[in-house]
């Protein structure tokens, strides 16, 4: 009777251990689902947390002012009334390099563009007024860059200039054989204007 009786008495305890071992076991895998639950919200979270400084960048660049990067090399005024401002002198990978600006006629009054600025090459003067004699110097390598013509001998730069009223500004452009890279400066010139020097990049 007593080996039974403790024989009933070592299945009971073996059978609470057994249950408690059961209940620790449930309660580690509740735990675990918990902690995923919380990674997996997380996990959601973080790419509106992430996305929080983009509106807030957006928002920054919308409130401020767009640098001006409009930036003049030279601003060149003849006594016949007209001034060049350049603002562009960019290098491409073809080997040219091409000036860009306005021309303003600020005499006052209606003016005509001089003949001399379009070249003395009869092919350019068929094109009627343009920018065609204008050249390029470069001192230190003592050379004068002259604006290129295409196949048929028209010069790469604005044609067509007309008569300016008063106070007229025109977009000008003009492409050149690129210097050098070691040449970080040019002299412009433009017939009846006074020279003036540009730093390339």
């Amino acid at each position: 009777m007593s080996i039974r009786h403790g024989a009933k008495a070592h299945r009971a305890v073996t059978a609470a251990l057994a249950a408690a071992a059961l209940s620790l076991s449930l309660t580690a895998c509740g735990d675990g689902g918990d902690d995923s639950d919380r990674k997996n919200t997380a996990a959601v979270s973080t790419p509106a947390e992430s996305s929080e400084p983009e509106q807030n960048g957006d928002g920054g660049e919308g409130g401020s002012a767009t640098p001006d990067t409009v930036e003049t090399l030279a601003t060149i005024k003849g006594s016949n009334g007209f001034q060049f401002t350049v603002r562009g002198a960019a290098r491409d990978a073809g080997g040219f390099l091409t000036l860009s600006g306005t021309i303003e006629n600020t005499s006052g009054k209606l003016k005509s563009p001089p003949v001399q600025w379009n070249g003395q090459e009869k092919q350019v003067k068929q094109t009627g007024p343009s920018l065609g004699g204008m050249t390029l110097v470069d001192k230190a390598g003592k050379k004068r860059y002259y604006v290129l013509r295409d196949t048929d001998g028209y010069p790469l730069t604005t044609t067509g200039l007309s008569a300016f009223a008063a106070g007229e500004t025109v977009d000008f452009f003009a492409q050149f054989p690129a210097p050098p890279e070691g040449t970080d400066s040019v002299d412009v010139q433009i017939p009846l204007m006074p020279s003036a020097s540009i730093e390339l990049g």
